[in-house]
């Protein structure tokens, strides 16, 4: 049987594991405080298109009491990776793989990417500082997803599914493996979609396009998607912020196959939806910050390519989060919960 840890059990976690017993998985969550003890005493409850189905699962706030597993899910904060490394290389072999489930550029970007650029094979400073993740981990683990689903907990030991089911996965080396196809089969039987993308880089450049601009705008005004749609200077500053991540993404070879008229027409469509920056930031959860707009400033920077809307929009998120006791990249980490 697979063993698979899900390590941050939250309402995307939560999702994952349950698609994954249905599957037949050996599934295990590494979680805290009320979530893990609502799910050790009654087990986790998982809410969808109305119908609600219970799950047991072995649950731990302590990883190193798991076996050896042939599968991680990674699906804490991406500013909280480094945090747990170290508990995460308890629970390895040679032939763990790792799947972070995170928003943003992810640590292991930039590995087997062939952009002919200065940035191939290197870390991502702004996401894995000093490269301590690229090092105690290592990206020949890694399998890269992009996470679309909308989750919430609704209470401790309780996710509520809103919508989507798609999973996107694929080799950082864009080849299709056997290992690729062994974890998306059992998503697949548990009732996900998961394509298996040659190009996932491109797909998490169109994601984060939407990330380091909707999202950063939403929270420095609180604002929902729609309403930020009927405002003209903040879908001005919008599209700017847009126009330069999509000049870093193309100068390291990502194809952007919609246009950023689509792009934004497609988030303004929705009614009513704070994305999840605002939605931490009204919770009083750390900020995810740098993985979604540092990461591209930082790329840019590199390779020379200004990007003055977005730095601009950097520095005032950052000194709103601070402000709010939400954001230091020297105690942000001791923040993390799972």
């Amino acid at each position: 049987m697979t063993k698979i840890c899900i390590f941050g059990a939250g309402s995307i976690g939560g999702y994952i594991a349950t698609c994954l017993k249905k599957a037949g998985a050996d599934v295990s969550l590494v979680a805290r405080g009320p979530h893990k003890e609502a799910i050790e005493k009654k087990g986790l409850t998982f809410i969808k298109d109305g119908k609600t189905e219970n799950f047991n699962f072995k649950v731990t706030d302590d990883a190193s009491t798991l076996d050896i597993q042939d599968y991680i899910f990674i699906s804490v904060k991406a500013h909280g990776i480094t945090k747990i490394t170290s508990s995460i290389s308890k629970i390895m072999d040679k032939n763990t793989s790792i799947i972070s489930a995170v928003n943003g550029l992810p640590w292991w970007y930039f590995y087997k990417a062939n952009t002919g650029t200065l940035l191939d094979n290197k870390y991502i400073e702004s996401v894995d500082p000093n490269g301590k993740i690229w090092q105690e981990i290592n990206p020949e683990r890694a399998i890269g997803c992009v996470v679309y689903p909308a989750c919430e907990i609704v209470e401790p030991g309780v996710v509520k599914h809103n919508q989507g089911e798609r999973l996107s996965m694929g080799e950082p080396s864009s080849v299709k493996s056997e290992r690729l196809k062994k974890i998306a089969d059992l998503l697949i039987k548990g009732g996900m979609k998961v394509p298996q993308k040659n190009n996932l880089r491109d797909e998490i450049w169109i994601k984060l396009w939407g990330n380091c601009s909707f999202n950063i705008i939403s929270a420095l005004h609180d604002k929902s998607l729609d309403e930020i749609g009927n405002d003209e200077n903040l879908l001005g500053t919008v599209r700017k912020m847009m126009e330069e991540c999509k000049s870093v993404g193309e100068k390291v070879g990502v194809k952007f196959n919609v246009s950023i008229d689509h792009r934004i027409k497609a988030a303004i469509s929705i009614i009513g939806h704070k994305p999840s920056t605002t939605q931490d930031l009204h919770a009083k959860r750390p900020l995810e910050i740098d993985p979604i707009i540092g990461s591209i400033i930082e790329l840019g920077n590199k390779l020379k390519i200004d990007t003055p809307t977005l730095k601009e929009m950097n520095s005032k998120i950052k000194i709103k989060a601070e402000e709010l006791g939400l954001y230091s990249r020297s105690e942000i980490i001791d923040q993390i919960t799972i």
